[in-house]
């Protein structure tokens, strides 16, 4: 039995200006480890928020989220242990090395083989030559890259990614996600991507809409043209 992450009539609303403003109401969603998941939908429609709710990092206004670990139903706060994030901002620390920003969530966890499983991490994502480098000194798809590694370092059971290729080139944008979805796919880790990318969300196994307050499974472009042509 694979762990899964399970929403159950998940919603979320804030308020503004003395409104109530509700970006989804009543969301059913599953995910399992091992399998990848693409939300795309217009700006605005809500889909970082429910990327944290999914990962447990916010808490939704009405509704249960349930991390399914092992059998036992735990709470999502008790999944931030197995999770990884990589932000469309890197959201690298400025003062340390590639290697350092890679060891850093391993330090925390007291792992005295932190950089020695850091620099095999740089080495798995094309960036052993640039270990000793700060992110100043790194492109935007470097920078993507060392964030990948620190997301993965630790081995997590899930990855969530918030546009990780938004502010790359098309070829950048490429290599970041055939890293992303091998490295995940290697590690057994379930994978949830954001992303606005058409290219990108094709290449999850599952894919969904988020668009007027509804959450609704789709199919991708390709696998749209599979079974057009199948059906001739």
């Amino acid at each position: 039995m694979s762990n899964t992450i399970e929403l159950k009539k998940i919603s979320q609303s804030f308020k503004t200006n003395d409104a109530t403003v509700t970006l989804f109401n009543d969301l059913n969603l599953i995910i399992s480890q091992g399998e990848s998941y693409a939300i795309t939908g217009p700006s605005g429609a809500g889909k970082s928020s429910l990327l944290m709710l999914i990962s447990g990092l916010e808490k939704s206004t009405t509704g249960q989220g349930v991390y399914v670990n092992d059998k036992q139903q735990k709470t999502l706060n008790e999944l931030r242990s197995d999770i990884g994030f990589i932000f469309q901002q890197f959201h690298l620390l400025p003062e340390l090395t590639a290697l350092n920003n890679v060891a850093l969530p391993l330090k925390l966890r007291g792992d005295k083989n932190a950089m020695a499983k850091a620099e095999v991490w740089l080495d798995k994502v094309g960036l052993s030559h640039r270990i000793d480098h700060k992110p100043s000194e790194l492109s935007g798809g470097e920078q993507q890259r060392v964030a990948i590694a620190r997301a993965l370092v630790f081995e997590p059971k899930f990855i969530f990614a918030d546009e990780p290729t938004g502010n790359l080139d098309q070829k950048s944008a490429t290599e970041i996600a055939n890293i992303l979805f091998t490295c995940c796919q290697e590690n057994n880790a379930g994978l949830v991507v954001v992303t606005h990318s058409e290219a990108l969300a094709a290449r999850a196994q599952h894919k969904y809409l988020l668009a007027d307050g509804q959450l609704n499974q789709t199919v991708s472009q390709e696998v749209s043209k599979i079974l057009q042509v199948a059906s001739c």
